[in-house]
C-alpha cells in the first residue's frame, strides 16, 4: 500500500503561484512513478505532469509546460507541483497519484490517489 497525502491549495488571482505537496509514505513507494492530475467541474480527470523519484522521466502536459514544475525530494519523500502565471482554467481539484508502471499518464494507469485539493485561480 501507498498512501498519498495532497496539501498547498487555495485561492489565487490569476498570474499568481501556488505550490501543492504530495506526501507519500507506506511499501516500496520509491519504486513507483508519481503524477498530478486535475479533475474541474463537469470534466475529465486531466493528466498534468508525472516524475520518477529519481527526478528523471519528467513530462508535462502542453497546457501546463512553461508554467508548471514537477519535483521530487527524495529525502523529505515528497512531490511538488510548483504553479506559476496560473490562469482561471486551471481551477480544479488537483491530485497525487502512484503508478507502478513507471511511463503511465492516463489516469487508468495509477495505482493509488490522495484526496485530492483545491485550487481555485480567480480572474
Amino acid at each position: 500500500q501507498v498512501q498519498l497525502v495532497e496539501s498547498g491549495g487555495g485561492l489565487v488571482q490569476a498570474g499568481g503561484s501556488l505550490r501543492l505537496s504530495c506526501a507519500a509514505s507506506g511499501r516500496t513507494f520509491s519504486r513507483y512513478a508519481m503524477g498530478w492530475f486535475r479533475q474541474a467541474p463537469g470534466k475529465e480527470r486531466e493528466f498534468v505532469a508525472r516524475i520518477w523519484w529519481s527526478g528523471t522521466m519528467i513530462i508535462n502536459a502542453d497546457s501546463v509546460k512553461g508554467r508548471f514544475t514537477i519535483i521530487s525530494d527524495n529525502a523529505k519523500n515528497t512531490v511538488d507541483l510548483q504553479m506559476n502565471s496560473l490562469k482561471p482554467e486551471d481551477t480544479a481539484v488537483y491530485y497525487c497519484a502512484a503508478a507502478s508502471q513507471r511511463i503511465a499518464v492516463a489516469a487508468g494507469e495509477y495505482d493509488y490517489w490522495g484526496q485530492g485539493t483545491q485550487v481555485t485561480v480567480s480572474s
